[in-house]
C-alpha cells in the first residue's frame, strides 16, 4: 500500500558472505543486476517482508541468515515513468525502502533461483561490498549508495570467526 506520497514501502536485502562479498543478481530476462528486494505486504512488519522475499528469491530459509542491522530509516527513490510501464506500477512514484545487512550462514547450494514462478532472477554471483553502486540501475544508484554507506560499518561484524 503507497503512503501519502505514493511511495511503495520495499525491503531490500544486502546479504554478504563469510568473505564479506556480497549478493547480486541478475532480473530475468534482463542484463540489470540488483540486490533481492520486494514489497511489504499490508500487516506484514518490515523483518518479515524480508525473510519472505528472501525465499521467493533466493531460496533462502530464515535458519541460513543472520540479521546483522538495518538503515536507522526508510530510503526512497523514484521510478522513471518509462519503468512503470504495468497497471499495478503507475499506482505509485516509486520506492521506500527499509535495507538490511545480513549474514550468509549457509553454502552456495543453499541459493536457488526458482522459488516462484516465474522466478524473479535467472543468475546470481558473490561480489565486492562496493561493486553493486557502479552496477546497479541509474535511478537506484544513488538509494543503494546511501544505504551501502550508512550499513558498511557493520560488515566488520561479518567473518570467520
Amino acid at each position: 500500500m503507497p503512503d501519502r506520497e505514493r511511495y511503495r514501502p520495499n525491503v531490500a536485502i544486502i546479504l554478504a558472505n563469510r568473505e564479506q562479498r556480497v549478493l547480486l543478481a541478475r532480473r530475468r530476462n534482463s542484463d540489470a543486476w540488483q540486490f533481492p528486494q520486494g514489497g511489504v505486504d499490508e500487516h506484514e512488519s518490515p523483518e518479515e517482508a524480508l525473510h519472505r522475499e528472501l525465499h521467493e528469491e533466493v531460496g533462502l530459509v530464515r535458519e541460513r541468515v543472520k540479521v546483522v542491522a538495518s538503515t536507522s530509516r526508510w530510503l526512497k527513490y523514484r521510478i522513471p515513468d518509462e519503468f512503470r510501464r504495468n497497471h499495478a506500477l503507475k499506482a505509485f512514484h516509486g520506492q521506500r525502502q527499509k535495507w538490511f545487512l545480513l549474514e550468509f550462514l549457509g553454502d552456495d547450494g543453499d541459493i536457488q533461483l526458482d522459488r516462484q514462478s516465474p522466478p524473479e532472477f535467472d543468475a546470481w554471483q558473490w561480489v565486492n561490498y562496493w561493486y553493486p553502486v557502479r552496477t546497479v540501475i541509474d535511478f537506484k544508484r544513488q538509494v543503494y549508495a546511501r544505504a551501502m554507506k550508512e550499513l558498511a560499518p557493520h560488515l566488520a561484524n561479518i567473518g570467520p570467526c
